[in-house]
């Protein structure tokens, strides 16, 4: 297969033609359904908690367990980039991942619902590579658009499947296939065989360079590739600018995960809402993410290149407090309507700072870049496992959950704020080949 072994330079959204273009839609919407089969039981939770039993405490404990698999592959995921290339990394995830997704229907307690809802977590790993593999393929200068855009139109699958799960759960329910109180399982298995077909097209059409697949290289770009790095891990997690960043990819995407996770829950037990049109409330939020991320990407890239990456990082603060304030209006609202807007704001602000956290990531360590961008992805994660046991307290209801949590956010972007940015030297020969310096 001949490739331009060029990272591009300029985004051609509607073009399929070159590797790089090819690999950039592939990625993200290969991103798009995981995310739609990892939160796929959100919206029906009021369906599993009635026909399960299940307490509040035990419904915390299965959204702390949607997200906690999740950080260890997504840490192991960012080495294996590094090393095997994203190319094969995905198509190894999809396959596994699909096998619990397609099986929680047969879960009949608690307990087996909590582990098959752990093993799905592992599909959130997919980030990384996403976030691996489009900055192979694009130059510095639009690395941030790139990003924010393959991230936000995958994390799109979070909004889309609040709004087609519980339809497809009614759907198979009303052609008489399964009752309306399992239906949703056999609603689960759909996106389980989506997830095994995108494998096969990962693996046949995408590479994992613009120049070829790291095996095909083996004398060149490849062979000085950060993946011969062995403390790559070790590395990065010495360098404070990453646990800065994976604070506030905590503080943002994290959220966003525990929105994605309660929100249906939210607008039923406060406002006595319907299954669907919670689901759709819950979708509006995700739904954001059709512009939000990409604008987050696109602005930090235009103040990188005046500012460098100070400007950049004190972009993503200010972004952060923002957020953090709009959560606390969310927390406050007495009406659906106030709700509804109040999220939209916050869900702007929030979705911006993911887009504006991966538009600084790629440059804080170019040698271990796999590495930094697991960790900061697994960052996204341990917030939201955090957050996940404001929400299973019995002595706090929802609304005091986002209240505490905009304070936190609040005093984190400040942090952000504070903290210089400025990007290592690349000692691998591939790095430089990359071509990734940032030039402010």
């Amino acid at each position: 297969m001949q490739h331009n072994p060029a990272p591009l330079s300029k985004l051609q959204l509607f073009s399929f033609k070159g590797i790089q273009m090819r690999t950039f839609h592939i990625t993200w919407i290969t991103f798009f359904f995981c995310f739609f089969g990892w939160f796929g039981v959100a919206p029906l939770m009021p369906l599993i908690r009635e026909q399960l039993h299940l307490t509040k405490s035990e419904v915390g404990n299965i959204l702390i367990a949607s997200v906690s698999a999740t950080i260890l592959a997504r840490l192991l995921i960012g080495k294996l980039c590094d090393t095997l290339g994203p190319r094969r990394t995905y198509t190894l995830l999809l396959i596994i991942g699909a096998i619990p997704i397609m099986l929680i229907g047969f879960s009949n307690s608690y307990t087996s619902f909590l582990l098959f809802r752990f093993c799905i977590g592992i599909v959130g790993a997919s980030f990384v590579i996403t976030q691996f593999h489009t900055s192979m393929m694009f130059a510095p200068n639009i690395i941030g658009t790139a990003n924010a855009l393959t991230g936000g139109w995958g994390n799109l699958g979070g909004g889309v499947t609040n709004l087609v799960m519980p339809l497809l759960a009614a759907g198979f329910a009303a052609m008489g296939w399964v009752s309306e109180a399992d239906s949703w399982r056999l609603a689960m298995v759909v996106p389980g065989i989506i997830l095994l077909i995108l494998a096969f097209i990962y693996y046949r059409y995408t590479s994992d360079t613009p120049a070829g697949n790291f095996s095909d290289l083996p004398q060149t770009a490849a062979a000085s590739a950060p993946q011969k790095n062995k403390g790559s891990l070790l590395a990065a997690l010495k360098d404070y600018r990453v646990w800065v960043l994976t604070l506030a990819y905590a503080a943002c995407f994290g959220i966003e995960l525990t929105v994605d996770n309660v929100a249906a829950l939210f607008f039923i037990d406060r406002f006595d809402t319907s299954l669907i049109l919670a689901g759709a409330m819950a979708g509006i939020f995700g739904g954001m993410n059709l512009f939000a991320r990409a604008l987050g990407g696109i602005v930090s890239d235009k103040i990188g290149s005046r500012f460098g990456l100070k400007g950049k990082g004190t972009l993503l603060g200010l972004l952060l407090v923002l957020e953090g304030i709009g959560i606390a209006f969310f927390a406050a609202s007495g009406t659906l309507v106030f709700a509804v807007v109040s999220m939209l704001i916050f869900a702007l602000f929030l979705k911006m700072a993911n887009g504006c956290t991966y538009g600084i990531v790629p440059f804080i360590n170019k040698d271990n870049m796999g590495a930094v961008s697991g960790i900061v992805g697994a960052g996204g994660n341990m917030g939201a496992m955090l957050v996940g046991f404001l929400f299973k307290s019995e002595s706090l209801t929802y609304a005091d959950a986002f209240h505490y949590i905009g304070i936190g956010v609040v005093l984190i972007g400040l942090l952000v704020s504070l903290t210089r940015f400025q990007p290592k030297p690349v000692t691998t020969k591939y790095a430089a080949t990359r071509k990734l310096d940032f030039q402010p």
